[in-house]
């Protein structure tokens, strides 16, 4: 029956009378399949398995026996709010705990507007809504079947499917081109990296007076507590805010320039660079101009502050942690602790090529343009793929425009 509400030829469904939950089981005993899929290979809001394990080379718990085949949707049914919606380009095994997923006719509702539909917004909040548990919330299938959706006539849905993997493809193809300049730019800065001559490690830095003595935001009993977080003032940078090689100051949590005042050290300003080295250990940025005078740190990040720019360039030694000579490094020590972690003291033995600055500057003209491409390359990733989102977002707003 054709609601009136909608254009001519659209109808609501609900989601189980046009999908079907596939349950086909594999014996393990005679398991013909070599890869399985879990949760943790899966990606937020990424329709694409970039990542698999393979039996005979881990250990997989008896959950894996559910048979998935290219072309299918795995949708995972813990924490739904992770989004976390992929098609398979092969045959395997996936945990009873993901769906499988496919179209009950393709006459009727496509299979490849599955995954988008499932990436929605209107999806999402009713999966969530209807979960069950608080530590680690679950959906059953029925309480997705009963999400209602208004679907489009067939031609209609061809030319969505067609709008929305054209704009996955664009995506995938920055993606490689990305890809490719991130290795060049890796490339390029373990060459310059790997030079054992002229080695200076960071203490002989600081003593020379090239570098202020690296600090991280060991508060002790001043350390914020959660009451001291407010809207807005001083942003606190954890690890987890060090993203894309920049501070992500949206993701920050906040402090009263009052409470900021009082602790004396792990603050931070424009072109310090920070390394995360406790918990998420190597994960680098060097500081933009920010809105505020200055941010703080937690203990889990270390601050290196350029004391002689004439002698050190610190883009320089951003990319030098960048590097994997460095990064090699820091994972070998951070290996070394049973809550991966590296101290200032074990930092400040790391030591690094450091040439005159002129030679520094000419290499980072190369790195900065490199890094700068990469940067704009995956910029237009995010746009493209934030279009994709707002246009599958919409049709159920179009839908009901007659």
């Amino acid at each position: 029956m054709i609601s009136p509400s909608l254009k001519n030829g659209w109808r609501m469904v609900k989601f189980g009378d046009v999908v079907r939950q596939c349950k086909e089981k594999v014996n393990r005993e005679n398991n013909p399949f070599e890869r399985y899929v879990e949760g943790g290979h899966m990606d937020s809001e990424d329709i694409h398995i970039r990542r698999w394990g393979e039996f005979g080379e881990d250990y997989v718990g008896p959950a894996f026996h559910r048979i998935f085949r290219k072309g299918q949707v795995l949708y995972g049914s813990r924490r739904t709010y992770l989004k976390k919606v992929a098609v398979a380009d092969f045959d395997g095994i996936t945990a009873n705990t993901t769906f499988v997923l496919e179209t009950q006719d393709q006459g009727a509702f496509m299979q490849e507007l599955l995954p988008f539909l499932m990436l929605t917004n209107r999806f999402t909040e009713h999966s969530i809504a209807e979960s069950k548990g608080s530590t680690n919330p679950y959906i059953n299938y029925p309480d997705i079947a009963k999400f209602e959706f208004p679907l489009p006539p067939i031609e209609e849905q061809k030319r969505i499917a067609e709008i929305l993997w054209a704009a996955d493809e664009t995506v995938e193809k920055f993606g490689e081109v990305a890809a490719r300049l991130g290795t060049l730019r890796q490339i390029e800065s373990n060459r310059l990296f790997a030079d054992t001559n002229n080695l200076v490690t960071i203490q002989e830095l600081v003593e020379q007076g090239v570098l202020y003595p690296p600090q991280d935001g060991n508060h002790g009993n001043d350390h914020p507590k959660a009451k001291d977080y407010v809207h807005e003032g001083i942003p606190f940078i954890m690890a987890s805010n060090l993203s894309n090689h920049k501070v992500d100051v949206e993701t920050c949590k906040f402090i009263p320039e009052s409470v900021a005042a009082s602790l004396r050290i792990g603050f931070s300003i424009e072109g310090d660079v920070l390394l995360s080295h406790k918990g998420t250990v190597g994960e680098v940025a060097i500081v933009q101009a920010l809105e505020t005078p200055y941010i703080m740190l937690t203990p889990q990040v270390t601050y290196y502050r350029v004391k002689n720019a004439e002698v050190l360039n610190p883009r320089y030694l951003f990319y030098c942690f960048l590097s994997t000579t460095f990064q090699r490094a820091l994972k070998r020590l951070s290996a070394q602790s049973t809550r991966a972690y590296v101290g200032i003291t074990a930092q400040r033995k790391f030591a690094m090529p450091l040439p005159d600055i002129e030679t520094q500057n000419r290499h980072l003209e190369v790195l900065d343009h490199m890094h700068i491409d990469h940067e704009n390359l995956k910029r237009h990733q995010r746009t493209i793929r934030t279009a994709s989102s707002i246009f599958a977002n919409s049709l159920h707003q179009d839908a009901t425009r007659v």
